[in-house]
């Protein structure tokens, strides 16, 4: 079947809206009708040639997905045409031992790690074979994927907000609540304020933080990240100095949102004795963080995460439900929603930091 798809086909270019061919699902998958699709950092790191998972081109990116099930491959039985799925990042295969332990984003199955480097060929351009971002590739009309990625959610739920509690809101509210595991009336420090950041905001007001200070550089994510929740702002420049002059001796935990070495190591600083930092930001490979020794023997903790530590099919549902009572604001992470022909107008905003989240709308 032929469909339109952004597809990356140089390093560090504007991806080209191309016709592609999409295969039939085969066991255990699914074909989804894409309805929405966010544009997320870790896409723009692909474009810009710094992913280790994306080694290959052509590429087609777009993995915060939402959509209506086309059509099943055979054994698929959790999910039928035309129910509405979220797209999950991770779809953990339940039988190896991370699995069985119930880390289900430590998925070790093959089938899962041969997902992660672009899963098997199901689209092609020109005869030649179209990898896709993370076994998705949702910047395009239909994306075929494992049935453990399809997580159903309510018919009338709005495609764009769903599609965002599949990366930016797991990944942000799962650090506070998964990882972190936050405790009621805690002081919490967010650095960096985009579209992870604002839920990691967001994850903290439900864990019941009574101080949320929140970094950031634009002054436009600080306006936002009051709006979701922060009681402080500041823009950073000796950050523990000045998380000390709003919570006497440190916040008890700390979530570095920007992968940045150096803002990692300036946001342990700022924690508290026995305080916890949680990297959940994507650092570049090969640039070491450079912690003050010395602090950990205060009983500070240095954590990292992936993708909030999520189970999906636990998480998400649970995160819907969290949206439709109107404890999680999803419409308010929206910024802009762009037709696919506009997709390297919504990166270039992206890279920017102009906007919390562009939605790429079908």
């Amino acid at each position: 079947m032929l469909m339109r798809a952004a597809v990356l086909t140089e390093y560090g270019k504007p991806m080209e809206i191309r016709e592609v061919d999409v295969s039939d699902p085969g066991p255990g998958e699914v074909r989804v009708q894409v309805k929405a699709s966010g544009v997320c950092g870790s896409d723009l790191k692909a474009i810009d040639g710094k992913s280790p998972v994306v080694s290959r081109l052509p590429f087609i990116l777009g993995h915060e997905s939402a959509g209506i099930v086309e059509s099943v491959g055979a054994g698929v039985s959790a999910v039928k045409p035309g129910d509405h799925v979220v797209v999950s990042m991770s779809g953990p295969c339940g039988g190896c031992p991370a699995c069985g332990a119930g880390r289900f984003h430590l998925c070790s199955g093959p089938d899962r790690l041969a997902t992660i480097m672009g899963g098997p060929p199901r689209v092609h351009l020109d005869g030649a074979e179209t990898r896709r971002f993370i076994g998705i590739g949702s910047f395009a009309e239909y994306a075929v994927v494992r049935e453990p990625a399809c997580v159903k959610i309510a018919k009338g739920a709005p495609f764009d907000a769903m599609c965002l509690l599949a990366c930016g809101v797991i990944t942000g509210v799962g650090a506070v609540l998964n990882v972190a595991r936050v405790r009621h009336g805690a002081t919490v420090l967010v650095v960096g304020c985009g579209g992870v950041g604002l839920n990691v905001i967001q994850g903290a007001v439900l864990a019941g933080a009574t101080t949320i200070i929140a970094a950031d550089v634009a002054e436009q994510k600080l306006k936002l990240a009051e709006r979701f929740g922060a009681t402080h702002t500041l823009i950073p420049a000796d950050l523990p100095a000045q998380v000390a002059e709003i919570v006497r001796g440190g916040v008890d935990y700390a979530f570095d949102v920007t992968g940045v070495p150096g803002v990692l190591a300036s946001a342990f600083a700022a924690t508290a004795p026995g305080g916890t930092t949680v990297m959940v930001g994507s650092p570049p490979q090969g640039q070491p963080a450079q912690i003050e020794p010395g602090l950990l023997f205060a009983s500070r903790r240095l954590m990292g995460t992936q993708g909030g530590d999520s189970a999906p099919h636990r998480d998400l549902p649970m995160l819907a439900a969290l949206a439709q009572q109107g404890r999680l604001d999803l419409a308010g992470l929206i910024s802009e929603r762009l037709p696919l022909d506009r997709i390297n107008e919504a990166v270039e905003h992206t890279r920017q930091g102009a906007v919390a989240r562009t939605v790429i709308t079908f």
